[in-house]
């Protein structure tokens, strides 16, 4: 969860003042948590309490609904606002990243791959049913988990390609050239581009940014990879810079949003 958390107070601050160099501060005055971590937060709730895959689109509707409509000014596109104030709304047909930006939980709170990705579609079309929407979940979804389980990069990059967006641009490729994009085909593919290519956690954070764009979720998506695949690295154990910014995120964090967090790593122990 602190991946995905990290990734998107170090970009909040980013989105829409881009920065096209690795050469800055990740956490400055008026960084926060948006929607990124809020529904991420939620999703973890509706992981955590879930009896079985019947009851698990409910509870991520109950949840994204209490965290949403208690975070009412995180950052929401204007239909999803809709759809948290409206609950006779349903599904929408979005293709954007909001379904991918909040299914760590999904990855980390299941034990096959097959089981991840059936929560990540199912947490994905409550509101994003676009088939590129729902894509764009179990990618990043499939991603953490095989961080979390091993794979090195050489593998989770043919894992994409093979089954979800061929990455055949590097960073400095993309760079230059890119503009907001909020789609899960258009950001997706870029933040997990940012993980293959970065050296360390935090180098993972700053080369996402550094793209521009939708600066928090791309950093929010390319975080939580990493999280999972450094810590594996290492062992099970947080590296020197991660303890850092996981230090300074929570500085940062709500207090509720921290209870929350440490419930849902709780429950992965049992």
């Amino acid at each position: 969860m602190y991946g995905a958390i990290i990734g998107d107070i170090a970009g909040s601050t980013y989105e829409r003042r881009n920065i096209k160099t690795k050469n800055f501060e990740l956490f400055r005055l008026g960084s926060r948590c948006t929607d990124d971590t809020i529904m991420s937060v939620a999703v973890a709730d509706a992981v955590r309490l879930h009896s079985s895959i019947e009851d698990f689109s409910q509870l991520v509707i109950e949840k994204m609904r209490e965290w949403g409509n208690k975070y009412p000014n995180a950052g929401y596109g204007g239909t999803f606002k809709k759809w948290l104030k409206d609950r006779t709304m349903g599904a929408y047909g979005s293709y954007g990243n909001g379904s991918a930006m909040r299914v760590t939980a999904c990855a980390l709170g299941a034990s096959t791959l097959a089981e991840v990705l059936e929560l990540a579609k199912l947490s994905a079309e409550v509101t994003h049913n676009h088939p590129e929407g729902i894509k764009g979940a179990l990618a990043i979804a499939a991603c953490v988990y095989l961080a979390n389980t091993g794979k090195d990069k050489d593998g989770i990059r043919e894992y994409v390609n093979d089954n979800f967006y061929m990455l055949d641009s590097s960073i400095d490729e993309i760079r230059p050239r890119y503009k907001f994009d909020v789609s899960c085909m258009g950001s997706v593919p870029v933040a997990i581009q940012a993980f293959l290519e970065g050296d360390s956690f935090e180098d993972v954070i700053k080369t996402a940014i550094s793209v521009g764009g939708d600066s928090d979720t791309i950093a929010s998506m390319a975080g939580t990879i990493a999280w999972s695949y450094y810590k594996y690295q290492n062992g099970g154990n947080l590296t020197a810079d991660m303890g850092s910014l996981k230090n300074q995120a929570e500085k940062i964090m709500p207090e509720d949003i921290k209870i929350s967090v440490e419930l849902f790593s709780q429950s992965l122990q049992m």
